[in-house]
């Protein structure tokens, strides 16, 4: 770990503290039900306009750091969330339906610009154990960050906006004293267009993309139908949270070691791995509620979620060509997080239909992935990339701090 570049290690700390205060995305309904006093139907839209321009962000915000450098995109958007995110008390409502979806982008495009600094300070081939620290960074914040965001918002709700936006604005103080700057963008097409010709020529990746949607369906089932499943066999919400606990304990103990271990093996190979484990811990859920049966099924689905998330993030990061690192990275964000949007409905509509057939369902969606991430690996490298054979760009020449 100690060749890691320092840029990584100063991305990994800002993300673990804008993890830790980070209190928008879990506390905003609440706030907008209690607080405020809308109705459940616009507290649903005005959220909902969070989540589309954070999806919509993570598919299309790459383009702004390809185009005018990681670092700036980073530090522009990290600003406008911060200063949006602190003003939120004081908007009315009609001008949150407005800022909410504009907070939400500008919130995915400073995270795909973050993970395409992460990637471009190491070479290709060799991204996993950064990938792995970013996320581990992640976590870390997100297991203190909900007590803290709820004693805050216990005793008031604009003191939480306001520490959550400080907080993002000092992150982004300190990153920008410490990420070298962004060299004289060269010019060339980076446009949207590039990138689709780029994927056409890369088989391999355009035929893993729909497993990737598909897993993070089946894996977000995690937290939308399993505690409903728990609670209807008579659980209260401890087994649950205890779940969730599990998971993150998991991930933070087991993350970086079996990236470690694991990142000379095929990725493709260990990806199809990781999302048959998920399916075959899914099929467990199956087996019943009982407290045994379901902590096991959480621990294989955590193992497969080790295995195949951050392999499957620096897969896709070295298929980018030069200059359009960013928007693969937004590409694969967004197909990794599709599953919050998707999943809850579908999940859903199964467990409506028939209980019994969820777990079975998920598991055989999974394992379906799974060989399909397996075949990618049998499908021929990429076509010449058609996109230009000009050098890359500033942020893919970012000088790595020592």
């Amino acid at each position: 770990m100690r060749d890691i570049p320092r840029v990584v290690w100063v991305l990994a700390a800002g993300r673990f503290v804008n993890a830790a205060g980070s209190f928008l995305f879990l506390f905003l309904f609440l706030y907008l039900i209690g607080p405020r006093h809308l109705a459940l139907d616009r507290a649903g839209l005005l959220s909902g306009g969070l989540g589309a321009g954070l999806l919509l962000g993570n598919f299309t915000g790459g383009w702004f750091g390809d185009r005018y450098g990681h670092r700036r995109t980073l530090l522009a958007c990290s600003a406008l969330v911060g200063m949006a995110t602190m003003a939120i008390p004081w908007l009315p409502v009609g001008a949150l339906a407005v800022v909410l979806p504009l907070l939400g982008y500008a919130n995915a495009a400073s995270g795909v610009s973050q993970g395409a600094l992460v990637a471009l300070a190491v070479p290709a081939g060799d991204r996993r154990r950064s990938v792995a620290l970013s996320r581990a960074a992640f976590n870390a914040g997100s297991v203190v960050g909900p007590p803290l965001g709820a004693l805050l918002s216990a005793y008031s709700f604009p003191v939480l906006f306001v520490a959550d936006g400080v907080v993002t604005l000092v992150v982004r103080a300190a990153t920008a004293r410490l990420l070298p700057r962004d060299a004289q963008p060269v010019a060339r097409d980076y446009g949207e267009s590039g990138m689709w010709r780029s994927l056409r020529a890369d088989r391999g990746l355009l035929r893993l993309l729909p497993a990737i949607v598909v897993v993070d369906v089946v894996y977000r089932q995690l937290y939308s139908t399993l505690p409903v499943y728990l609670r209807d066999h008579g659980h209260g919400v401890g087994l649950y949270a205890g779940l969730v606990a599990l998971n993150a304990a998991l991930i933070l103990t087991l993350e970086l070691p079996a990236t470690m271990a694991l990142r000379r093996l095929p990725a493709l190979g260990v990806i199809a791995v990781g999302y048959g484990l998920v399916g075959f811990g899914f099929g467990l859920y199956s087996l019943g509620a009982m407290t045994g049966f379901a902590v096991v099924a959480t621990a294989v689905v955590t193992v497969g979620e080790i295995l195949y998330k951050t392999t499957a993030t620096a897969h896709v990061l070295d298929a980018a060509p030069p200059g359009l690192v960013g928007q693969y990275q937004g590409l694969y964000t967004g197909a990794a997080t599709s599953g919050t949007l998707l999943a809850p409905p579908i999940g859903a509509l199964v467990y409506l239909a028939e209980p019994r057939l969820l777990w079975p369902v998920c598991a055989v969606a999974a394992v379906a992935a799974g060989l399909l991430a397996w075949r990618c690996s049998r499908v021929g490298p990429p076509r010449a990339r058609v996109i230009g054979s000009a050098p890359p760009p500033s942020s893919a020449r970012i000088r790595t701090l020592r």
